[in-house]
């Protein structure tokens, strides 16, 4: 079978067993602070399991793109050292909510892998939860006994809590798991009957394949546990390890999954794929990683330096690592995998194929930057001076700031003969991890259940007030802030999501006499979750719940015009154009997307002019909530990639041939109420990603007026009845021919120095040093001035001391011939830009350096001295 029917067969097996079958979910997490990315199929259930969302199907069955590289879950290290690791991977799954229990899971799973997969039986281990005494768990003999139906006793394996108890996190939904493993060892290797010995014991052929969870408990803050009100089951099956099964291969790298990929490398770079275990490994990786990288970018998140960003860009930079050092690939190619790869899962996940000319784009872009940044990085390693060791300080540098693996500086060192400081790199790297985790770190209490209930019902559409109660509140220390989240029963407060900032107002006692604060709405597993800094005296009240009616309009207002320029940009530069992010608040507007070049002024003026007469025409807004997915994409709307849709979906249009969006933020009733749409600037956010930045209504006006007074002051300044642009064109002339004569006035000052400087040329030891403070108006003057004194003075060694503009400065220049261990201009500029509180660097005979205390510059002049 191949890959693409062995995941049809797994679904349309729970589909005769009743299972609505549902499209994975973004890769990339949103309204969830505790994950970056999805890394187990549960996690877009998770709000089913918590019970603060309704069930629309009891049984549900997906295949789910996952990442793990961060956090707990985190399997980079291994990825490709290994045959069954990886970043990114698909995870088939079943799910039953409230509905089926261990008997169905345990029996549809053995019926899958033995009768329609037809694994060998005698190939299957199963393991079940031998139980925990401290925590009072009992051993799961239910599990026990049902397996004993399929699988001798002697193939049922008890396992501890580590291995088959599952828990979300910390606290949230957990019970005891059953996991099936396969021996795909060689039938002679499998007779020495060791086979229950090697289950999870890290043999590369005895690997878990399924795991079956029992949802039956709740983890709270103090770790004891509460039985959850309805038993669920979760089950995961790692797709490329049940492939790698299927396909008889010892490796989930030599399947259809990876091969095509791999092929493809081997072939460009003319090495052949199972030579040596290096270029093997590389291959591996190279193969692994454009898969993360190209979903994750697929469904909306860039490279960065932060957060999400940051670990896609590392996994690229990995892959870029691998390829560079073991493959000889010194030009960028990563890229190329990508259209590969769409064509792979062209019908699957079709949003990568959709995207695909972008996806390699960015691509291309990082491995661009990444190879100069290498080089870099390969020079300041070059340059590094030891005897013995490399610093472990210098090696998390390398890592940290170039990019470089431990496992690269390692093999460059062992190349010079030396060591690295193991102790030291993992020191600084648990140090910048604490930082991260200290900057992130979110310290919940156990929900205060209030009045019965989860389900919030929104009315902001409609309302800006509702009268409500509180279901329940919980108190959480953000950064050292302590806040307080609290769920509502009806509540007209937006919660941030599809880049609309939350709604701000306030929570009013039923009298209207006392209110709190609400500061921020966001949406956290499905609820809506209202911020404030205190609670309301009585929790257990009648409350009005009021919103900030002026910015919440201000906030449509830019909301609406997002969606006209959207229109008006494929209108203009082409239906290639897609969102790659937004911002809509209050004072502005900030929309990315992708497009490949700067957009010229006639276009955004083309742009800008679109958006305003759909504005002047007062379009009515056509709002239609409830509709069947299908039914909406069909009709032609404009949806996201990234986004997770339901089966029903609300459409924004502002007319229907203009602009028609699925969205779930807040509008304006008609775009005359916008006002006034003014583009403020665009820019390049990443490859093949713009940014334009625009302001509406009284931000709009407030920005034409401050243009006009500003013109009308120039008018008055320049005084002249010829237009303003020639006026200053005029100046702008003038400026630059006295530039000019400046510019000569300084070399002629500058030169008349050289012959006073070089007369004060002290001999010692055969050295002629100089060190003196000039006075001179630019760094470029002070630089020919001592390339001049060079050439004039023999054996040189030269100290000039500036302050230009307030600012202390240093210049260094020391003859080729006199350059040596002790007279280095780099290593010297260093030491003397200690004495003004500043650093620099450069070249061995010439270097320069700038700081903030111009008292040390008398000091600079005795100091260089010293190094004679």
């Amino acid at each position: 079978m191949t890959a693409k029917e062995i995941r049809q067969t797994y679904l349309s097996f729970f589909k005769s067993k009743q299972h609505h079958i549902v499209p994975s979910a973004p890769i990339v997490v949103k309204n969830d602070p505790t994950l970056m990315f999805t890394n187990a199929g549960m996690n877009q259930f998770k709000d089913l399991f918590l019970g603060e969302a309704a069930i629309k199907y009891p049984r549900v069955a997906d295949t789910q793109r996952c990442l793990r590289v961060s956090g707990k879950h985190n399997d980079l290290e291994e990825v490709g050292i290994d045959t069954y690791h990886h970043t990114m991977f698909e995870m088939l799954g079943n799910w039953s909510f409230g509905d089926y229990f261990k008997k169905e899971a345990i029996a549809w799973s053995w019926k899958l892998l033995t009768e329609v997969y037809k694994i060998p039986k005698d190939q299957l281990y199963v393991s079940i939860f031998e139980g925990d005494e401290k925590e009072g768990l009992p051993r799961d003999t239910e599990a026990y006994e049902l397996w004993k139906q399929y699988v001798p006793e002697d193939r049922i394996i008890l396992g501890n809590k580590k291995d088959n108890f599952w828990e979300m996190g910390d606290t949230g939904p957990c019970g005891p798991c059953s996991e099936i493993h396969v021996d795909c060892r060689s039938a002679e290797e499998r007779k020495d009957g060791k086979g229950k010995d090697l289950v999870n014991a890290d043999h590369p052929q005895v690997i878990e394949i399924w795991n079956n969870v029992f949802m039956q408990f709740n983890r709270l803050k103090d770790g004891s546990l509460k039985p959850l009100p309805a038993q669920h089951v979760d089950t995961g099956m790692g797709f490329e390890r049940l492939v790698r099964v299927l396909q008889g291969k010892s490796s989930n790298y030599d399947t259809d999954v990876f091969q095509p990929l791999i092929q493809f490398v081997a072939d460009k770079c003319g090495i052949a794929y199972g030579h040596a275990e290096q270029t093997d490994i590389a291959m591996r990786v190279m193969a692994d990683h454009i898969r993360a990288i190209s979903f994750v970018i697929a469904d909306g998140q860039l490279p960065s330096n932060n957060k999400a960003g940051y670990v896609i860009r590392r996994i690229l930079r990995r892959a870029v690592r691998y390829a560079y050092t073991f493959l000889n690939l010194k030009e960028p190619f990563l890229n190329q995998l990508v259209p590969v790869l769409a064509e792979q899962f062209k019908g699957v996940f079709d949003e990568l194929y959709l995207q695909k000319d972008f996806v390699q784009k960015v691509v291309l872009e990082e491995e661009v930057s990444f190879l100069r940044t290498l080089a870099t990085g390969i020079q300041r390693f070059e340059r590094y001076e030891t005897k013995d060791a490399i610093d472990g300080n210098f090696a998390f540098e390398l890592y940290d700031t170039f990019g470089f693996p431990i496992d690269l500086t390692e093999l460059m060192a062992r190349e010079k003969g030396w060591s690295v400081d193991m102790e030291g790199f993992n020191k600084a790297l648990e140090e910048q991890k604490n930082r991260s985790r200290a900057a992130t770190a979110i310290d919940t209490e156990d929900w205060v259940i209030v009045n019965e209930g989860n389900d919030t019902e929104f009315v902001g559409y409609d309302d800006f007030e509702a009268e409500t109660e509180i279901l329940k509140y919980r108190k959480i220390n953000a950064k050292g802030k302590e806040q307080y989240q609290i769920v509502l029963r009806q509540t007209p407060f937006y919660a941030e999501s599809g880049g609309q900032v939350g709604d701000t107002g306030r929570l009013e006692d039923h009298s209207r006499l006392f209110s709190v604060a609400i500061t921020d709405t966001k949406k956290e597993n499905g609820i809506v979750v209202h911020y404030a800094d205190t609670l309301p005296t009585d929790v257990e009240g009648k409350f009005w719940a009021v919103i900030d009616e002026d910015k919440r309009a201000l906030t449509e207002d830019n909301h609406s015009a997002t969606h006209l320029l959207h229109a008006a940009l494929k209108k203009v530069l082409g239906t290639h154009v897609n969102q790659k992010g937004s911002l809509v608040n209050a004072d502005y507007l900030r929309f990315d997307f992708s497009h490949f070049a700067k957009i010229s002024d006639e276009d955004l003026q083309a742009i800008e002019h679109i958006v305003n007469g759909k504005i002047r025409e007062n379009i009515v807004l056509k709002e239609q909530r409830n509709v069947p997915y299908d039914e909406a994409i069909n009709s032609g709307v404009t949806a996201l990639f990234g986004e997770k849709y339901g089966d029903f979906v609300r459409m924004i249009t502002f007319d229907d041939h203009f602009s028609k969006e699925l969205c779930g933020g807040t509008h304006v009733k008609a775009t005359g109420q916008i006002g006034y749409f003014k583009i403020v600037s665009e820019s390049a956010v990443a490859a093949g990603v713009r940014r334009i930045e625009a302001i509406t209504a009284a931000k709009a006006e407030e920005f034409i007026v401050n243009q006009s007074k500003e013109i009308n002051q120039l008018k008055g300044l320049l005084k002249g009845n010829q237009s303003m642009s020639a006026a200053v064109q005029a100046l702008m002339e003038e400026n630059a021919k006295l530039k000019k004569e400046v510019e000569k006035s300084i070399l002629a000052k500058a030169g008349d120095m050289k012959q006073d400087i070089a007369a004060k040329a002290e001999n010692i030891n055969g050295v002629n040093f100089i060190a003196v403070h000039v006075d001179l108006p630019n760094a470029e003057a002070v630089k020919n001035l001592a390339f001049e004194v060079k050439a004039m003075v023999p054996h040189l060694y030269l100290v000039l001391t500036t302050l230009i503009d307030a600012k202390p400065g240093i210049t260094v220049m020391i003859s080729e011939d006199t350059v040596s261990e002790q007279l280095n201009a780099a290593k010297i500029v260093r030491e003397l830009g200690k004495e003004i509180q500043g650093g620099g660097g450069g070249q061995p005979f010439y270097a320069t350096a700038g700081g903030k205390n111009a008292e040390g510059l008398e000091q600079v002049l005795i100091k260089a001295k010293t190094f004679l």
